[in-house]
Parts: C-alpha cells; sequence; structure tokens
C-alpha cells in the first residue's frame, strides 16, 4: 500500500527539479494600441525567464478611442469603442525584428497578423509582405476569429476559421510552408457543446498540408467567466489529435487553469496523459501584448504540470514543440 502510494507521488512530481528552457508560441509584441515596451524589454525579460525563443507577432486589430468616450481605453474591452483591423502591425514587427542583434536572431520567429479573415484579399495582403520583407516571416498569427466581446467591436460578420478568405490564407501558408495560428473559440458563452467547432475542423480536414496551431484549445477568459469548466474539451481534443495530425495545440494561460492545474495547483492527470499521448503536439505561450514584465510569470507557471510530464515530453512541450513547427524544422526534416 505503501510503494502505490509513493508510486503516485513519483508520478507527480520529479525526483529531482528540474531547469527548463521555454519558447514562448503566442507573444505579442505590441497592445491593442500598438504599443510596445519595446526590443529591449522584451530581451530583458525572456533572458530574466529562461525564454529561448519567441514567437513575434502584432495584434490584427486596433482598438478605437472613440470620439463619445472621455478617457482612453486600457483595453479593448474597456469600452464600447469599436476596433478596426490594422494591417500596418505587420511593419513594426518588420521594424522590431531589424533591431535584433544578428547574433540574437535565430530567438525571434516573426509571425503575420494584420489581415482580415473575412476579406478575400488578405492573401495578398500577406504575399505582399513576404516579398516586402523577404526570409523574415516564420508563420501566421495570431488570426483573429471567434474571439469574445472583441468579435462584436469589430465591424462586419463575425469572422470564421473556415471563410472562403482563409481558405485563400491556407492555400498560400501552405505555398510557402508557414505555420497558421488560430484562434477560434470552440464555443459560446452559453452553449455547453463545441458549437463553433467545425469552424476549426474543417480547415484541418481540407487543408492537410498546414499546420494548423490552435490558441488556447478554443478557450478564453470571457468562456470562462460564465462557464467554469468545459467538460467536452478534453475528449474533444483527443479525437481531433488522432484524427488530425496538421493539429497543434497553444497551452497558453486559459488551458494552463482551470484544465492543466487545478484550483490547487496540481496537475490534472487526465491532461497529463493526453500530453504524453500526442508529446509533440503541444507547446506553451505567455500571450502577453506589449509588456513583457509577467512573462516569467506566465512561462514558469506551466512548471507543475511539466514537472509531472516525462523528462523528455517535457522538454518538448517546454522548448521543442514550437521550433518543430516553424519552416526551417521542416526544411531540415526534409533533407
Amino acid at each position: 500500500m505503501a510503494g502505490a502510494c509513493c508510486a503516485g507521488l513519483l508520478f507527480s512530481s520529479p525526483l529531482f527539479a528540474r531547469d527548463y528552457r521555454y519558447s514562448d508560441a503566442h507573444l505579442h509584441y505590441v497592445d491593442f494600441f500598438q504599443e510596445s515596451e519595446g526590443f529591449n524589454n522584451l530581451l530583458a525579460a525572456m533572458d530574466a525567464a529562461n525564454v529561448e525563443h519567441v514567437m513575434l507577432s502584432g495584434i490584427p486589430v486596433a482598438k478605437q478611442w472613440s470620439e463619445n468616450e472621455p478617457k482612453r481605453p486600457r483595453y479593448y474591452a474597456g469600452d464600447d469603442g469599436s476596433a478596426y483591423w490594422f494591417s500596418a502591425t505587420d511593419v513594426l514587427i518588420a521594424k522590431a525584428f531589424e533591431q535584433v542583434p544578428a547574433e540574437q536572431r535565430h530567438r525571434f520567429h516573426p509571425f503575420l497578423s494584420g489581415f482580415n479573415p473575412n476579406d478575400k484579399n488578405a492573401d495578398a495582403h500577406i504575399r505582399r509582405m513576404l516579398e516586402l520583407y523577404p526570409g523574415v516571416w516564420q508563420g501566421l498569427g495570431e488570426v483573429f476569429t471567434r474571439h469574445d466581446t472583441l468579435t462584436a467591436l469589430i465591424h462586419g460578420e463575425a469572422p470564421r476559421a473556415n471563410s472562403e478568405a482563409m481558405n485563400r490564407v491556407y492555400d498560400l501558408a501552405e505555398e510557402y510552408d508557414l505555420p497558421v495560428l488560430v484562434h477560434s473559440n470552440i464555443t459560446s458563452w452559453r452553449e455547453r457543446n463545441p458549437l463553433y467547432l467545425q469552424e476549426l475542423e474543417e480547415p484541418l480536414r481540407n487543408h492537410p498540408g498546414v499546420r494548423i496551431i490552435w490558441a488556447h484549445a478554443g478557450t478564453s477568459m470571457e468562456i470562462h467567466r460564465h462557464q467554469d469548466y468545459l467538460e467536452f474539451l478534453l475528449p474533444t481534443l483527443r479525437r481531433m489529435l488522432t484524427a488530425y495530425p496538421n493539429l497543434y495545440i497553444d497551452m497558453s494561460w486559459t488551458v494552463r487553469e482551470p484544465y492543466l492545474l487545478n484550483a490547487e495547483g496540481q496537475p490534472d492527470q487526465e491532461w497529463v496523459q493526453l500530453v504524453e499521448d500526442f508529446p509533440r503536439r503541444f507547446m506553451l505561450g505567455s500571450d502577453v501584448v506589449g509588456r513583457f514584465d509577467n512573462l516569467g510569470k506566465h512561462m514558469s507557471g506551466f512548471d507543475p504540470f511539466l514537472d509531472a510530464l516525462s523528462e523528455e515530453v517535457a522538454q518538448a512541450v517546454a522548448l521543442d514543440n514550437f521550433l518543430a513547427v516553424l519552416p526551417a524544422a521542416q526544411e531540415h526534416a526534409a533533407e
């Protein structure tokens, strides 16, 4: 009996403390006002937090300071002012990347994001940016489709991950061998079923040559304000990962709690088993926006869950899996 108890303890935590090095697969260099603390602060935060690599992206929309609002909002949900698609965010990322010293450049992986997923001109913008800044872009995203209250603040129809415009984007992503990070909520605030799942499942099925990273596994802060825990999420992910080898999961903060870790901060063993069963398909992200002082807190917050994984899988999730979906890794694998 005592032996079984000890075995359980050994499974839930490593015998020796591990020191992790991280890849941040979901980082926004600017905020919703297209402002940033700047490259020097980002680099300092990375070094302090043991973050070796970051996905470097903009924000595809800008929050408006409405004529009718007396105080400038601090976040997109701060007031009723709208948000609008902002393609210049990609220029800001390209310019930031130009500041990176040559010896540090291998740590930064710029993603294009400044396009409207409902605009069939989106692929033309992406192609222009690829040509204007050759050799810079390593992926697309975060693409905003179903995204809580932000969806309602943007003019026009709700963007979908399976729109005709996005099908053109996936075709271009396959042409350039670029992974695509997509924010697509799995459900609405009220529905206790995967209401919008087909919007992501359809491109996974129709574009098997495109590596699609599902931001937050379809969860969000707003969904959790109305629904504490999505019981269907884990079995849905298991089915999806089995069916679609081109699906990857970004486990940034709304997945960490309440799914990976419970209210006491202990790892959920069903989620541990899911990641062990698909060890190359999960990655970590901070989802910081323009400010980087909490980067270390966000990334080290995954440590209790990583500690519950086998050492090899923990390293893959913490560092290697994000790097493996990038074009350079694919080219190396083909050699």
